[in-house]
Parts: C-alpha cells; sequence; structure tokens
C-alpha cells in the first residue's frame, strides 16, 4: 500500500454525499473503528457500515464508491480483526443489482435526480478496480478469509 491506511479518508466530502441514513459523515469513524477497534467494536463499526453502504446486503448507496477503496485498505492489513468480513462486504457490492434490475422493468427509475443505477455501477467497479487484491488476499493461512475471497472472485466473476 506504501501510505499509513486511511490517512485520504478525509479526502472526500462526506458531508455531500448521502449513505443510507442520510449524510455519510458518520463513515470515516466507522471505518477507523473497524481498522483499530476491539475486535468487538471493529465488527459492530462493520455491521453499521454494512447498513449505511449496502443495506440488506443488496442496496447500494452513494457513498459505496467512495468507501470502497477504504475497505480493500483494510482488507490488506493483518492487523483488522474483521478482514473476513470486509472482504464479504465487498462481494455484497460487487454482486448488487437491486436498482439495475428494478430500472430494466421500471425504466423512469432512470429519470429520477438520485439515480440509484448510477451508484450502483459505480460501486460495482469501485470493487473491480482492485480486482488484482484478490490473489494476494486468498495467498493467506485464514480459511475465513480464504472462504470470502472465493466469493468475491464469484461475484466479480474471476
Amino acid at each position: 500500500m506504501g501510505t499509513e491506511p486511511l490517512s485520504t479518508v478525509g479526502d472526500v466530502p462526506w458531508h455531500e454525499i448521502k449513505d443510507s441514513t442520510g449524510s455519510a459523515e458518520g463513515i470515516p469513524l466507522l471505518l477507523h473503528t473497524a481498522a483499530w477497534g476491539t475486535p468487538d467494536a471493529a465488527r459492530r463499526a462493520l455491521g453499521q457500515l454494512r447498513a449505511r453502504i449496502c443495506q440488506y446486503g443488496f442496496v447500494v448507496e452513494q457513498a459505496t464508491a467512495a468507501t470502497v477503496p477504504f475497505l480493500w485498505e483494510l482488507a490488506q492489513l493483518p492487523s483488522v480483526t474483521c478482514r473476513a468480513q470486509i472482504i464479504d462486504l465487498l462481494g455484497s457490492i460487487a454482486a448488487a443489482r437491486q436498482w439495475e434490475d428494478t430500472a430494466a422493468v421500471y425504466p423512469k427509475l432512470l429519470n429520477h435526480r438520485e439515480n440509484h443505477v448510477v451508484w450502483e455501477r459505480k460501486a460495482r467497479e469501485a470493487v473491480r478496480s482492485r480486482r488484482g487484491l484478490i490473489q494476494l488476499l486468498a495467498a493467506g493461512e485464514n480459511a475465513e478469509i480464504a472462504r470470502a475471497t472465493k466469493k468475491l472472485a464469484r461475484a466479480l466473476g474471476e
């Protein structure tokens, strides 16, 4: 990675983008807690983050694409206690087609001011853009991470 994890999280205008709760301003704190909190705190933070950027495991939000690069950073850090769950979240984001599938049946959805289909596509592309890291993650000894990595690879069609 070369730089301090999450060092650029403050460069994202979180207050200008939305997650499932409204303003995405709380995302940096959740990312930091997932990275450096106790195992229980990290899992709780990741659960809250999942609900905010990939609700129900398949509904992405405007803030999802901006969050994905930081999830990839954390997935690479051996000190992060919830790495497998982060990789699972990346897999859920990569597989998300809720808005796209709905728009195929109801094209008027594409005319809304907030275009959820675009958010979904950008989120999937953000995951796909770092798919080269899958082999690195899969090379570890941890069975839970290996399982999550295989699931992510399938979601990306790898």
